[in-house]
């Protein structure tokens, strides 16, 4: 009776995640259809299932030069943002879990503070500081890659901060000691000792900030206008006077996911790993 009592479970749970699956793949799955289908497909009567495919959705953004600038910006804008938040948390994170530094604790709680107001509140002074305060001459940070590179930091890095602390926190000091008895200075220990083992956590950390960064949309908006627009800023193009071109705008989204997902699919063993490290302590 127990064991079928246990299958029984078994099964609606399988149920219910196969129909939370489905609820959450859905749109990325309509999404993908309304990519496929021409005008004419998409305001005449559909059907669910897509045996068509029209391939000027995709060819006309990825042939226009803007667009081609849009994506590469997203790819810079991202991968910087991430190499430099994760470097400058692993430094952050081992000088506040390894050195005894007065009020370590009530630093790391004031980092965690900046991702708790809502990003719309900073939209404001932070396009003062983009068009004014920020000028060099004829240099201002407005509509420049490294203008939101250096932004997304500020949002990114007490996130990786908060990720990684736990992980530096899990990995035994005693490591530490053993090199310091060995002779190692502390930036070998950090190189040799702490980074292989905080690696997976690293790479969720960087993950994560790469796809906030390749995904934002509210700072990119307000704070680029031609030159540093990214590839979800460039959606917005797609919607004028005269309508909406929803094939193209699906298709680029579209596009848009793939790098996420190729990078997931390489990464995935990290997450996890990185996830769970240093979360049960002795």
């Amino acid at each position: 009776m127990g064991k079928k009592r246990s299958n029984l479970g078994l099964i609606g749970t399988y149920i219910l995640w196969t129909m939370m699956s489905i609820f959450t793949l859905l749109p990325i799955y309509w999404m993908v259809v309304v990519s496929a289908r021409s005008r004419v497909e998409l305001f005449s009567p559909g059907k669910f299932w897509q045996t068509t495919f029209y391939a000027q959705n995709y060819t006309n953004p990825l042939t226009s030069p803007a667009f081609q600038r849009y994506i590469a910006n997203s790819l810079i804008i991202a991968t910087s943002n991430a190499l430099l938040v994760i470097t400058l948390a692993l430094f952050a994170t081992y000088a506040l879990s390894r050195w005894k530094l007065n009020g370590a604790d009530n630093i790391f709680f004031w980092t965690i503070t900046n991702r708790m107001a809502p990003a719309a509140a900073f939209i404001l002074p932070l396009f003062l500081l983009f068009t004014r305060a920020f000028k060099l001459g004829d240099f201002m940070m407005f509509d420049t890659r490294i203008g939101l590179i250096l932004l997304y930091c500020v949002f990114n890095l007490p996130f990786a901060i908060w990720l990684l602390k736990g992980i530096i926190d899990g990995i035994p000091i005693e490591l530490d000691e053993a090199a310091l008895v060995d002779g190692a200075g502390r930036w070998t220990i950090l190189y040799r000792v702490i980074l292989p083992l905080a690696a997976p956590g690293l790479a969720i950390a960087g993950i994560l900030c790469w796809m906030f960064a390749w995904n934002e949309y509210l700072f990119a908006a307000a704070l680029t206008s031609t030159r540093a627009r990214t590839i979800t800023t460039g959606l917005a193009e797609f919607v004028t006077v005269t309508g909406t071109n929803w094939g193209e705008m699906a298709a680029v989204a579209t596009i848009s996911l793939l790098p996420a997902l190729i990078f997931l699919v390489f990464v995935q063993k990290y997450i996890v790993m990185g996830l769970t490290f240093g979360a049960v302590k002795e």
